[in-house]
């Protein structure tokens, strides 16, 4: 019977963040004031370690990881799927339309992201699945991934995938 112990490798390295402006909606009333945050990413991949002594290349793991925080890096992170929130683009402007506000940012500062809610529980698997969906992450022999995102000292949210 082959060995079915499976090792868990966790990247968590200072270069793996973003800083990003956003703010929490709480009703269709209710938002937090805008600011920013300094996020945070780590993952861990658990795998079997092959007859060359490696689970899998995990440089490939830290280079796409470092390419999706900076695809998020200096930027107002709006969600495309809140119930509370219209987003209209006008004459180089996204207008965020919020109770009886109109708040306008630069389009190129916005990034809309496919959410309800700029959280970290709503990133955390944003980027599990954008991690999942990279070509050079398929066929390595991932049995689960964790991938967590910060937004404070103390404060983590994770999402996870296992493999069938």
């Amino acid at each position: 019977m082959a060995d079915q112990t499976l090792t868990r490798i966790e990247i968590s390295k200072d270069y793996l963040n973003f800083s990003a402006g956003h703010f929490t909606i709480f009703s269709a009333s209710e938002r937090e004031n805008l600011h920013g945050h300094n996020f945070q990413v780590r993952c861990s991949v658990s795998a079997h370690v092959g007859a060359d002594g490696m689970a899998f290349d995990y440089v490939v793991l830290k280079r796409i990881l470092r390419e999706l925080c900076d695809a998020l890096d200096e930027r107002v992170l709006l969600p495309e799927l809140s119930p509370h929130l219209r987003l209209e683009h006008q004459e180089g402007q996204v207008i965020a339309l919020f109770a009886d506000e109109r708040i306008g940012f630069l389009e190129r500062d916005v990034l809309l992201l496919p959410v309800r809610n700029v959280t970290i529980e709503e990133l955390a698997p944003l980027l599990l699945t954008r991690l999942r969906d990279r070509i050079e992450i398929a066929d390595r022999g991932i049995r689960c991934m964790e991938l967590g995102v910060s937004s404070g000292a103390g404060q983590w949210a994770y999402a996870c995938w296992e493999s069938d």
